[in-house]
Formats: structure tokens, C-alpha cells, sequence
């Protein structure tokens, strides 16, 4: 392995001497220079791996060189050292990209430590990322083993994200996979769990948030704002992707609350969302607004009255409240609302629907490209903050931080990787979701589903007498055995929802003040 290359920049370098034979003495090697202009010629002409700068020198400055150096040569690591502790200069520097800043007199250990931070950062970093995991992996097995509880389920899911965003920025793809097969052995025993408890959990006085509940409990309690509540809804968000949008809303916005609830099942947007928006059960959607619920074999868009499920719910709940609803399915239409921002702040509540992430994961199974771009979670969570980072969603939440706005973001239910086929039969009016079935006469492997004979026991609407419900468990999808290969080809590592996983059934819903 190559020496590292250090060019040190400075007028009294030779007053430097015992530093640079420390360095020297650590195997670095080190060239030297005594002003800019030739600084910026050396660069040109060698690969150093990083740039010792002094600020106050005779003709070109610090600030002047490093200018030079980074329109150059941008992605090379300088430190910038100085005896003032002036703020401008700090600020000038940082502007332009440091990597790092010390003040003179600087000791042997303070340029160790630097050249340690900037140059063997990733190293370092995957070192102690792969041991703290090694270290926490024992105690997830053992909490896997015990863990009986909703909340507990949450705490857990939480610790398995956490480790799985830490380790996908290291060069350790073994640890990764590892994780992988946590993730795998807790989609398992939350299906069980699920499977088990899930009517009671329903029904229970101690129960978490669920589709049906998180308005009335979590969001409308905290509206105080009297510049008004911007929500927006972004459908089939996993709480993987918010953690990576989450980091930049920080500098706009301050977390006052974040509440993980449970969609409901089917995790489907007809289901999860509607529930969410009337504050009542699919059941009793159906029982007091015929008109508006329409069950999977009606014919006919399933989300079309959102907005008067919603205006039911704050008529029960809060007659004086004003709002509006807004739901983006085109660029166009997100960058009209953004353009007509101030129309927002006119209510008391302002509701936006996106559905980017819902779209990105049915590209997912019609183009190709997009399955290259989404090939793994790492890629999909990268391909859900570029879209978010370059949105208009993302100007209209800086404006609403302008206006003083409240903000609250959540999302109907999540959604998971499918992997793996597993056979249903069915009569020709069995419901098309890839996740869940609901129909007459289904036949299926016991062992791969959540069956409910009697759907009102869990407050789900049925369009026949006999109709009954089944779930997918963990990473399982739906195939007839017609066309069984086609299908399964087709798709294969898709993105899919309306089953029983972590990923698809414990959501995020956050609250924010601007800073």
C-alpha cells in the first residue's frame, strides 16, 4: 500500500521541520511549498492525497489558493491552518470547502488526528460500525426470542433500522447480510404475532395507533399552530425512506413528536388510507357511506372521496376547523400547488396527498430501468430522496417553514420487497392484490397466510356472505398456478403491499415546528 501524499503549503515552512519529520516518521510523505502560486502549479502536476493550507501568507492567501485549488482539483481534502481565530476567515474557509481547520500553534497529535479524520474516515468508521453491531447483534437474537408486545415489536424494528442504515455506508457487505437475516427471522415471528393477536389489538384499551385512529389521537391533538398544519400524506412510505428524507427537514424544521402506528390490514391504500382519513373502520365506512366505500370487486376508483371522509371525520371531531385537500399524482400538479403556495396558508389544516413513492413502486414492476435503479433497499431508499430532495414538496415544505407553519408527514402503510411465490386459487371475482386476497372459495398453503373466515371480526366489509380474507406473511406473493412461471418471473422482487411484514404495517407519522 502506497504512502500517503501530503503537500504542505506554508511561508515558514522550515519552522515546521519537527512536524514533518513526525509525519515522515509515520510513514507519510511529504512535499513542501512557500507560497500559492506555486502550491496551485504542484497540484497540478502530482496526486497529493491531501493539502496542509496555510491562511496568512504573502501574495496569493489561503483563502485565494484554496479557491484555486478546489476549481481544480474539488474533491481534494485541505486543511486550512491559521493563527487568527478571525470568524470571517472561518466562514470564508468553510464556504469553500474545507476539510478541516486548526488554529496555530498546532501540536503533532491535532495534524494526526486531522489527517486520521479525512483520510481514514471510511475505514475507521466501518471498523467501529461492524464492531458495535457484532456487539448488539446477541442482544436483538436474544429480544427476538422474548419480544411479545406491540411496543416491543416497534423498539425492535427500530433497532433493526437503525443497524441496517449504518451498515449499508460500509465496505463490510458480510455484516449486512447478516442483518438481512434478522430482518428475515423478525418478519417471521411478527407474522406470528400478528397472526395471533391481531383482532385484539383492535379492540384492546391498550393498543397502538392504527389507520383508523391516528387523526383523532396523534395529529389533531397537536395542531396548536396559529399559522396552520400543513399534512402531507406520501403514500407507501416505509419508515427506512423517512429516515433518510427525515435529515433534510432538519434545518427547517424542529421533531416535536414522532409516533410509529400500525396500518391497518389490508395494508392497501383503499383500506389503510380511507381508514386514516374517515377515522373509522372499512367496516363502518361501508356501513355509514354506501356511497362512498366501494369493496375490491366493485367497479370504479377506490380512492375518490377522501376529501369527504376527511370532512366527516372534522365534523365529528372539530366543526370550526377549516381545511383543504390537495392530491398530487403528476409533477405538474405538485409544482401548480407549490407555484400556489399561498392558497395553503388560508385554512387551518392543509392536506396533501403525494403518491410519487406508490408510482415508484409500481414502476418498479413495469419498467425495466426502474428495477435497475431499485434493485436492492439501499437503491430504493436512494431513488425515494433523490425524488424527494429535487420535489416540489420539498420548496413547498421550505415555504410553509417560512410562513410558520406546522407540518406534519406521515403515510398510509409501507410496502415490501417480494421475493418469493406462493399459490392461491380462487373464483374469477378474487380481488387482483398480489399481498392479500378476499373472494369466495379460496385454496391456499395454510402456512403462508393469515386466513379470516369472518372479516367483520377484524372490521373488514365483505361483498358476499362467504367471502373471506388471507394475508401474505413476510416476503410472499400471491400466484395462480395458470401461467404459474410467467407470473412468477414477472413479479419477482417487486415491491408490493397489503400483507403482514414490519416494513409494510409500522409506519411513521412525525410532527415538526419551523426553527
Amino acid at each position: 500500500m502506497k504512502n500517503i501524499h501530503i503537500l504542505w503549503v506554508d511561508d515558514e515552512i522550515e519552522l515546521l521541520k519537527p512536524h514533518i519529520l513526525f509525519l515522515e516518521g509515520k510513514n507519510y510523505e511529504v512535499s513542501k511549498c512557500t507560497n500559492g502560486a506555486d502550491a496551485i502549479d504542484l497540484i497540478a502536476e502530482n496526486n497529493y492525497d491531501i493539502v496542509f493550507l496555510d491562511e496568512n501568507m504573502p501574495g496569493l492567501t489561503g483563502i485565494e489558493t484554496l479557491t484555486e485549488i478546489k476549481n481544480s482539483k474539488p474533491n481534494l481534502p485541505v486543511i486550512m491552518i491559521t493563527k487568527s481565530e478571525e470568524e470571517y476567515i472561518m466562514e470564508d474557509a468553510i464556504g469553500s470547502k474545507i476539510a478541516d481547520y486548526l488554529i496555530k500553534p498546532v501540536n503533532p497529535s491535532q495534524i494526526l488526528l486531522s489527517l486520521k479524520k479525512n483520510l481514514d474516515h471510511s475505514r475507521l468508521i466501518s471498523q467501529k460500525t461492524t464492531s458495535n453491531y457484532q456487539q448488539e447483534f446477541r442482544k436483538i437474537s436474544m429480544d427476538l426470542a422474548m419480544v411479545n408486545s406491540y411496543e416491543e415489536w416497534i423498539e425492535l424494528y427500530q433497532k433493526l433500522l437503525h443497524w441496517e442504515l449504518e451498515l449499508e455506508n460500509i465496505s463490510d457487505t458480510g455484516m449486512l447480510s447478516i442483518l438481512e437475516s434478522q430482518k428475515q427471522e423478525a418478519n417471521s415471528l411478527f407474522f406470528k404475532f400478528i397472526k395471533k393477536n391481531y383482532q385484539d389489538l383492535l379492540t384492546d384499551n391498550d393498543r397502538p395507533a392504527f389507520s383508523h385512529t391516528l387523526f383523532k389521537e396523534e395529529i389533531l391533538p397537536e395542531m396548536t399552530n396559529k399559522n396552520g398544519t400543513l399534512l402531507i400524506v406520501i403514500d407507501n412510505l416505509r419508515y427506512d425512506q423517512w429516515k433518510s428524507i427525515e435529515t433534510h427537514i432538519s434545518p427547517f424544521y424542529k421533531k416535536t413528536k414522532e409516533t410509529p402506528y400500525f396500518s391497518i390490514l389490508p395494508t392497501a391504500t383503499q383500506y389503510a388510507r380511507n381508514a386514516f382519513f374517515s377515522g373509522m373502520t372499512p367496516l363502518d365506512m361501508e356501513k355509514q357511506f354506501p356511497n362512498f366505500w366501494k369493496n375490491d370487486e366493485d367497479e370504479g376508483g377506490k380512492n375518490l372521496h377522501e376529501k369527504d371522509f376527511l370532512a366527516a371525520q372534522i365534523k365529528r371531531l372539530k366543526p370550526d376547523l377549516t381545511f383543504d385537500y390537495n392530491k398530487i399524482t403528476t409533477l405538474k400538479g405538485a409544482k401548480e400547488l407549490d407555484a400556489n403556495f399561498n392558497s395553503l396558508k388560508a385554512t387551518d389544516l392543509s392536506v396533501i396527498v403525494y403518491n410519487f413513492v406508490d408510482m415508484l413502486s409500481h414502476s418498479k414492476t413495469e419498467l425495466d430501468v426502474i428495477k435497475e435503479l431499485t434493485g436492492d433497499e439501499k437503491a430504493y431508499r436512494s431513488l425515494t430522496l433523490s425524488w424527494f430532495k429535487n420535489s416540489p414538496i420539498f420548496s413547498t415544505i421550505q415555504k410553509a417553514k417560512k410562513a410558520g407553519m406546522q407540518l406534519i408527514i406521515t403515510t398510509d402503510h409501507g410496502t415490501i420487497n417480494s421475493k418469493t411465490p406462493t399459490k392461491v386459487i380462487g373464483t374469477k371475482s378474487i380481488s387482483s392484490n398480489l399481498r392479500y386476497k378476499t373472494g369466495r372459495s379460496l385454496t391456499y398453503e395454510d402456512k403462508d397466510v393469515y386466513a379470516v373466515q369472518n372479516p367483520k371480526d377484524i372490521f373488514l366489509p365483505t361483498q358476499h356472505m362467504n367471502s373471506s380474507f388471507i394475508f401474505a406473511k413476510e416476503d410472499l406473493f400471491f400466484a395462480y398456478p395458470n401461467n404459474y412461471n410467467h407470473f412468477v418471473k414477472y413479479y419477482k422482487n417487486t415491491y408490493q403491499h397489503g400483507g403482514i411484514s414490519l416494513e409494510e404495517m409500522i409506519i411513521p407519522c412525525a410532527i415538526f415546528e419551523p426553527k
